[in-house]
């Protein structure tokens, strides 16, 4: 943990929006996404073996997990490369961390994916801090926004 203050400003807590990932990592993905059903998964898990920091690429596995238990572990390993990714960011802990922010996503997805996978394996305390953080980071969120976050994305 830090030790560095937090600085409040007028407009209140700092705000971090993630930086993009490679073009050519959202292409790929974007073209994973696209398969059909029984190789989606695989083609998915391609890209995260490619690219292993690559936030949505970890919530887009948990998605299509095979079992609650795999969901979960993928959603967490979203979740903690997501944390890695903001402290590189220099998020000190605090602050908010928006949906509306496209580089956001993917850490949020995973975020709400550990959450509701938590709630479905009988985690009731870490399902009700994952609600608790994704408000905190997210002020706007809400159940339904989880709900719009886990859905599988619409291919073109």
């Amino acid at each position: 943990m830090s030790q560095q203050p937090i600085h409040l400003t007028p407009s209140g807590p700092p705000e971090t929006i993630l930086n993009p990932e490679p073009v050519e990592a959202q292409a790929a993905l974007a073209l994973a996404l696209a398969q059909s059903e029984p190789e989606r998964r695989a083609a998915v898990a391609a890209v995260v073996a490619q690219w292993p920091t690559f936030l949505d690429a970890w919530a887009m596995l948990g998605i299509l997990a095979r079992d609650d238990i795999e969901a979960y572990a993928y959603f967490r390993v979203g979740y903690h490369r997501g944390l890695d990714r903001l402290r590189q960011n220099e998020w000190r802990g605090s602050g908010y961390v928006r949906w509306r922010h496209e580089t956001n996503r993917g850490f949020l997805r995973a975020l709400a994916g550990l959450g509701k996978s938590a709630e479905i394996i009988g985690e009731a305390n870490e399902e009700q801090r994952g609600k608790d953080f994704i408000v905190q980071l997210d002020p706007d969120w809400n159940a339904d926004s989880t709900l719009a976050a886990l859905q599988m994305p619409a291919t073109p």
